[in-house]
């Protein structure tokens, strides 16, 4: 993976202003337009299925993951993982992604979507989902729609928009 000492550890509220920075380092102003990002602004991630990768002290990246529903069918929309540039191409994106993933599957999770490259995310298992069958509520190229499934066959039949997962109150 990489020679660095890293912990993944569950992302923390004091984590929240150290991560707000990294994804303005990371992805400029032009995030708040993007339609996951609009997505998850409605409601928020899951701390609990969220995690930061750390080298020491120093907070290099962190992955997140919100409620959402497809259609009718709850899932989880993944994003954004964020990585310091200098600590890119060392593993630590895949190490943030497998623990992600893994956690989501024994919280009892079954499905993920995300908006993102397919030769990246498909070492995890992510593949494109079929032109059409899911909605975003914006623009979005479809070639980089991707979903996994934490449980086989969770995906059979789902369609429809993706839109946040308000917790019933």
């Amino acid at each position: 993976m990489t020679d660095l000492s890293i912990t993944i550890l569950p992302e923390t509220e004091d984590d929240a202003l150290a991560i707000e920075r990294l994804h303005e380092r990371t992805f400029g102003p032009g995030r708040f337009a993007r339609t996951a990002f609009r997505i998850r602004e409605g409601v928020g991630h899951d701390r609990d299925l969220s995690f930061t990768a750390r080298i020491g002290t120093l907070l290099v990246g962190s992955v997140r993951l919100s409620p959402v529903r497809i259609g009718g069918t709850k899932a989880l929309l993944l994003g954004p993982l964020t990585l310091e540039p200098p600590f890119r191409d060392r593993g630590i994106g895949l190490a943030l992604l497998q623990r992600a993933l893994a956690n989501a599957k024994e919280r009892g999770h079954t499905l993920i979507i995300l908006v993102g490259d397919e030769p990246y995310y498909a070492r995890v298992g992510f593949k494109r989902v079929p032109r059409g069958r899911v909605q975003m509520p914006g623009p979005v190229d479809p070639a980089r729609l991707l979903v996994v499934e934490l449980t086989e066959g969770a995906f059979e039949g789902v369609k429809g928009a993706v839109l946040p997962d308000w917790p019933e109150v």
